[in-house]
């Protein structure tokens, strides 16, 4: 058995389950991958999930379990809810699940949230006191930390900034509002355009100066809209769409600024994700090591 504080994150996505040993540095030390195969249901991932968690703890001298999942979730009493991603998973216990099988302190978090952490403590957020994350991917999420602790809201909802209205127009559907900027803004959105468009991909329709400027002028909106509300040092982003970074990231921060304060404007920096596609991970190691630590000292919490 090697080492001590070593945390096993575990990042529960609706393809793919990883799970891995990280040091409290955010080192990762050994990770397993599979896929999630959500028609399977809940109970042989997480099989997989507790048979990947022994492998490690046999291995390695773990503290603490750190999950991170899409949501809705309940990170209070570690409640996995139902969603369109894995779709079985209705009401699932999944902290106390975890706990019973390894006897070790386990916290819940939604994926954004924990990536948000991982991007805050030991990425292109590291050293500034409020970082608010931003991931444009499938859909559109956020994540705030402030002094190094997650804001998470009285229904750990801070950050949720999908369902955020930033038009009179656009489609609508499921939870999202007419107008939200995850249905305008996201790769799912992107990808949509592109089939209108007849073009193959997001990155494709990314090059055309007309999609371009409609894609910029949502998502500036709803950057503004959190830099007015959370003033925060600095802005990461993150997730697939930021691979095409090149063809917007200059007109994003320019239109963002646009529609600033006068007096904020060019005083949030931008920056891209570091820990490239393992922020997620390694912020559910991180939310392992709060957890772990709480425990150990719940008088100073």
């Amino acid at each position: 058995m090697q080492g001590s504080d070593i945390f096993i994150g575990i990042d529960l996505g609706g393809t793919q389950l990883r799970v891995a040993a990280i040091t409290g540095q955010g080192v990762i030390l050994e990770q397993i991958k599979m896929l999630t195969d959500s028609a399977r249901g809940y109970r042989s991932i997480v099989a997989d999930m507790q048979r990947a968690c022994r492998r490690l703890t046999l291995a390695y001298r773990v503290a603490a379990i750190g999950v991170i999942a899409p949501g809705p979730l309940d990170a209070v009493n570690g409640v996995i809810h139902a969603q369109p991603t894995l779709p079985d998973w209705d009401e699932i216990p999944l902290r106390s699940m975890l706990e019973a099988e390894f006897d070790l302190p386990v916290r819940l978090e939604n994926d954004a949230n924990g990536a948000a952490l991982g991007e805050a403590l030991l990425g292109a957020g590291r050293g500034h006191t409020s970082v608010f994350y931003i991931t444009v991917s499938t859909g559109v999420g956020g994540g705030f930390i402030y002094k190094q602790q997650l804001i998470s809201g009285a229904h750990n909802c801070a950050g949720e900034i999908a369902n955020m209205i930033i038009s009179d127009e656009g489609p609508c559907g499921g939870e999202l509002n007419k107008g939200a900027l995850e249905s305008l803004a996201s790769g799912t959105a992107l990808g949509q355009q592109a089939r209108a468009w007849g073009l193959v991909d997001a990155a494709a329709l990314l090059t055309q100066a007309e999609p371009r400027a409609r894609f910029v002028a949502s998502l500036s909106t709803g950057v503004a809209n959190v830099i007015h509300t959370l003033n925060p040092d600095i802005i990461v982003m993150g997730g697939g769409v930021m691979n095409s970074q090149a063809l917007f990231w200059d007109e994003l921060q320019r239109r963002t600024d646009e529609k600033l304060y006068p007096y904020l404007r060019g005083k949030t920096r931008f920056a891209l994700a570091a820990l490239d596609g393992n922020a997620g991970i390694v912020g559910a190691a991180l939310l392992a090591q709060q957890c772990f630590e709480e425990a150990m000292h719940p008088s100073r919490m």
